[in-house]
């Protein structure tokens, strides 16, 4: 790989900065640090900062005034978010290759973080950089990053609720496409709410031939409790639909262009969930609120062992539809479970983490002008969708009014989260390429 950017890239994703394993807290404040590093060699100043949880990295990088200086005039600001925290690469008999090691193999490159989201954030700052050491980059940058993204992401929402002095815009590379060649910009995210579950139906594990048919089993009850707030052909209960804004004729529109639903969960090895999940794909994954049942704990799975468990427990996660208020949809998800209870259990509930959905303004004027970047690019102009996926920065950025563009070059293929993560190799040029328009383009904002 003779790219000069295959080196750098290959550094920052060869730190194994995986945010959710102490063993890795090292790691995670070396790939800070590498990004703040970034940041002053291409002229800019940036640090570090500690925070309880996982630091921040933020920075800045003046506008150039077209020799080599510093702006003298007043100039947009462009505030650029991402993560340098990766999921952990688990398991690791999945992967083809080394985890950490950058590697080209047939058009993609494997690592974990080349797609989410190291490698899309590099694309931001190494673009804001070749323009830096040009004199031509005509607007200043201002990083705000994170490495919690993926095990919450709340100090850079904290940050930005105090930082008083705004942007004029902001640009998040952390998505992507469904369709290949085909642009997309979300204008919304869901909202996620994380819980931790326990019953508790007794005070010991009984002898299942003595007590079964007449005392309360734990799993039992689960299972009847989880039942009562799990979707019925899609749908979830009313009390946690409250709040949803519908999606706009434009964006139902834009779904039709899209990869069907159909193919998508073909494609993920996937079953439709019931009979018009595959026709419903995008309305169900990111313009309605959906809960799922992330693990389940109790008795034993494995070893023959007649018991009858008095303890179980559960992880339950709610993504929130655009609209939706956190606490409003926990306090109905709480109600829900605890009526569902049977009598003489112990209910125990702990929200785990959370995140507002962020609705951005389409017609916005840097959107519109991130519209025009991205077709000079690709030749066509991005759909505007929402997406599933829960990003904590976004409602943070639409409470300080600052309009945002969130976009991406991963591909449903992609591997996002799991073994053999990849980008398209020939996406990088053409990511920097498109990075450095919407620069040109964002400086229409004025100052």
């Amino acid at each position: 790989m003779a790219e000069a950017w295959f080196e750098e890239l290959a550094e920052l994703v060869a730190i194994p900065s995986v945010s959710a394993d102490p063993a890795h807290s090292d790691d995670v404040g070396r790939a800070a640090e590498w990004l703040a590093e970034f940041v002053r060699g291409a002229g800019g100043s940036a640090e570090v900062v500690p925070t309880e949880t996982q630091p921040l990295i933020l920075g800045d990088l003046p506008a150039s005034n077209g020799s080599g200086g510093q702006s003298l005039g007043p100039v947009p600001t462009v505030l650029v978010y991402g993560h340098v925290d990766v999921q952990p690469p688990d398991p690791l008999e999945l992967w083809e290759s080394d985890p950490f090691t950058l590697e080209e193999r047939d058009g993609w490159l494997y690592g974990r973080g080349v797609a989410d989201d190291k490698g899309q954030l590099y694309l931001l700052v190494k673009a804001a950089a070749e323009l830096a050491a040009a004199g031509e980059l005509p607007v200043n940058v201002r990083v705000a990053c994170d490495a919690e993204e993926e095990t919450g992401g709340h100090q850079i929402v904290d940050f930005l609720a105090a930082d008083e002095r705004g942007a004029d815009a902001a640009v998040i590379f952390d998505s992507g496409m469904t369709t290949r060649g085909m642009p997309e910009f979300s204008v919304a995210t869901r909202g996620l709410a994380y819980y931790h579950l326990v019953l508790r139906t007794g005070t010991r594990d009984l002898h299942s031939g003595l007590f079964g048919g007449a005392a309360l089993n734990a799993l039992h009850a689960l299972n009847g409790l989880l039942d009562k707030v799990l979707a019925r052909d899609g749908v979830l209960p009313e009390p946690l639909r409250a709040g949803i804004a519908p999606p706009t004729d434009e964006e139902v529109a834009g779904w039709g262009e899209l990869v069907p639903g159909k193919e998508l969960l073909r494609e993920a090895g996937a079953r439709q969930a019931y009979d018009r999940a595959a026709e419903e794909f995008y309305l169900r994954t990111t313009a309605e609120p959906a809960l799922e049942v992330n693990g389940i704990a109790g008795g034993s799975p494995v070893l023959q062992k007649t018991v009858l468990p008095v303890s179980a427990e559960a992880n339950l996660s709610i993504r929130l539809a655009p609209g939706q208020d956190v606490d409003a949809i926990g306090a109905a998800l709480e109600q829900l479970l605890r009526e569902a209870a049977p009598e003489g259990a112990e209910l125990e509930l702990t929200r785990l983490s959370s995140s507002a959905p962020g609705l951005v303004p389409p017609d916005s004027a840097p959107v519109q002008l991130g519209l025009d970047a991205f077709e000079k690019t690709f030749g066509r102009r991005p759909l505007l969708v929402r997406s599933g996926g829960t990003l904590p920065i976004v409602p943070a950025l639409v409470e300080k009014g600052i309009p945002t563009i969130i976009t991406g070059f991963a591909l449903p293929e992609s591997n996002i989260h799991s073994p053999n993560e990849r980008l398209l190799a020939e996406y990088v040029p053409l990511g920097l390429e498109t990075a450095r328009e919407l620069f040109r383009s964002l400086a229409g904002l004025g100052g």
